[in-house]
């Protein structure tokens, strides 16, 4: 893993939503921010990159693929405000690591305990599909989250990006051969030689709950794993 120029995890979140690195990503970010969702009229939209949320001291760090246009891009916290946050909160909460089961917007009083959320792409990407380009650009803020967030003991990747960037930014993919690497697949799991679980899941957005091809049942079944791994310390 590279070493990190940032002091902090609230450093990391500054030059995050400060970032302009995409000029596609950003003009996108705006223009959505700008039009809004007739549903949304009367909100005012972050409308830039979102920055990481949760337990800086976190046990467990989530990857997810990029905000929502609609969502995290609206509300300007990740998995905030679209189907696949009310997914990750639901089962953030049953499970303890989220003071109550949904998250609405930046000051509705959430709190995450031993639990981290970041990304691969911190701007909504038009279509749902950040460019190489634009999840290289990234790459840099999931690295330093990686560099400070200590103490680490299992990893949850959503889809197949997240899989492949975590495994980029935390350098695995290259100090692991082929034969080595964690697999992607629902519910896999796999220990690193660091001692860290890695496990992986489809990605709760709709295309996936929608259709079946993520149920609740196999969503929580992935939560209940984490729990083995990190056993609740709350009194």
């Amino acid at each position: 893993m590279a070493a990190t120029r940032f002091r902090s995890i609230d450093a990391v979140n500054r030059a995050i939503v400060r970032c302009e690195r995409c000029p596609r990503l950003i003009a996108h970010c705006r223009a959505v921010a700008t039009t809004r969702k007739r549903e949304f009229r009367d909100w005012n939209y972050w409308g830039k990159p979102v920055p990481g949320f949760g337990d800086p001291a976190a046990r467990l760090i989530i990857v997810g693929l990029a905000p929502a246009a609609h969502g995290a891009n609206r509300t300007g916290r990740m998995f905030t405000g679209d189907s696949s946050g009310d997914w990750l909160y639901d089962a953030l909460h049953r499970f303890g690591f989220a003071s109550q089961a949904s998250s609405t917007g930046r000051d509705d009083g959430l709190e995450l305990t031993d639990c981290y959320i970041t990304a691969s792409a911190r701007c909504a990407p038009p279509a749902n599909k950040p460019r190489p380009d634009e999840l290289a650009n990234c790459r840099p803020f999931l690295e330093a989250d990686l560099a400070l967030l200590h103490g680490t003991a299992v990893v949850l990747l959503l889809g197949r990006i997240a899989w492949r960037h975590w495994l980029e930014a935390s350098g695995w993919w290259t100090r692991l051969s082929v034969e080595e690497r964690p697999l992607f697949g629902h519910g896999q799991a796999t220990t690193l030689p660091d001692g860290r679980t890695v496990v992986c899941s489809y990605h709760p957005s709709r295309q996936n709950t929608n259709t079946g091809r993520l149920t609740h049942e196999m969503w929580y079944d992935v939560f209940a794993h984490i729990r083995t791994l990190i056993p609740d310390t709350t009194p």
